[in-house]
């Protein structure tokens, strides 16, 4: 046997005998790839508020574009450092109720509005339900509009919430005279309000959603993730239904592409207590009431007897 024949064999050999080459760049692929994973649940983890909510400062739109007096409100409340920051809404009051002799007869809509802009987008809706015979206070969470604070987080929204709560009853109005509003976020906002005061008078839902869980696993990016473990702000709102205790009512649009209607339906099928659910043809996200407001208004008329 030829000499080049006899190193083409040794050669030949040793590559048979030496698996090692590959063990280091695998291991060096499964490095790399362990830190992008780790990196990705970590920016998931410590950037999580900044997915949820998307707070605008500038308001562009009050309630007089749209022929309704209001006025401008800052309600104090205290931070978790123990500072105290304002919080800012307009209350719009209905002229009948103005007129009224008998207190009792009156009604306020506390508005949550969902997770981006601010109370800007939501006057033109807010002038709406007051035209249904509600005077309306609608709130900008802390970090959005006017109102002080840091970026929100869904322990601050759900105090906000309370404080704007506590407003109207200071305001002299009762429980069972406050209907809960909330759209989108706002909606699992709404709901976590209502597990605090089940004697309100009741409470709308606009096409919020189930869980923020059940959100990220509608974007294929996030199923190869721990979603469960990683999710903190995790706006419950599948658990929270089942103890309800007032009338709800559920609105949604067919052709929601941010929040599938289905998720409505889930709630409302885990809802105990009197319940409507309202499904609007060809409405998507942002646009129920518009698309088809004589059967949003009247489906808000007659579940509650107005």
């Amino acid at each position: 046997m030829s000499e080049s024949s006899l190193e083409s064999l040794r050669h030949e050999k040793s590559q048979k005998r030496s698996p090692r080459r590959w063990v280091r760049p695998i291991a060096i692929a499964g490095i790399v790839i362990a830190s992008f994973y780790s990196s990705v649940c970590a920016a998931l983890w410590f950037g999580q508020t900044r997915l949820v909510f998307s707070p605008v400062k500038e308001i562009t739109t009050t309630p007089a574009e749209f022929n309704a007096k209001y006025e401008d409100v800052f309600i104090p409340v205290q931070n978790t450092d123990g500072k105290i920051e304002n919080i800012h809404g307009w209350w719009l009051p209905n002229a009948k109720q103005v007129e009224q002799s008998n207190q009792g007869d009156r009604k306020a809509i506390l508005y949550l509005h969902g997770k981006g802009k601010n109370i800007s987008a939501n006057a033109k809706h807010a002038n709406r339900l007051m035209q249904l015979g509600f005077s309306v206070f609608i709130i900008d969470y802390r970090g959005y509009g006017k109102s002080e604070g840091g970026f929100p987080t869904e322990s601050s929204v759900y105090t906000d919430a309370q404080t704007a709560w506590n407003y109207l009853i200071e305001k002299g109005y009762k429980p069972n005279q406050i209907l809960i509003y909330g759209h989108s976020l706002g909606g699992a906002i709404a709901i976590d309000l209502a597990l605090k005061h089940p004697d309100a008078l009741g409470m709308i839902v606009d096409a919020s959603f189930t869980s923020m869980s059940d959100m990220a696993q509608l974007d294929p990016k996030y199923r190869v993730f721990p979603i469960d473990l990683l999710i903190h702000q995790r706006f419950d709102s599948i658990a929270k239904v089942r103890s309800l205790a007032m009338p709800v009512l559920y609105i949604h649009g067919t052709a929601d592409e941010l929040i599938p209607s289905a998720m409505s339906q889930r709630l409302y099928d885990s809802t105990p207590t009197k319940k409507l659910i309202v499904l609007i043809p060809n409405a998507g996200h942002n646009n129920t009431a518009s698309t088809n407001e004589p059967l949003y208004l009247n489906s808000i008329r007659s579940f509650f007897k107005l």
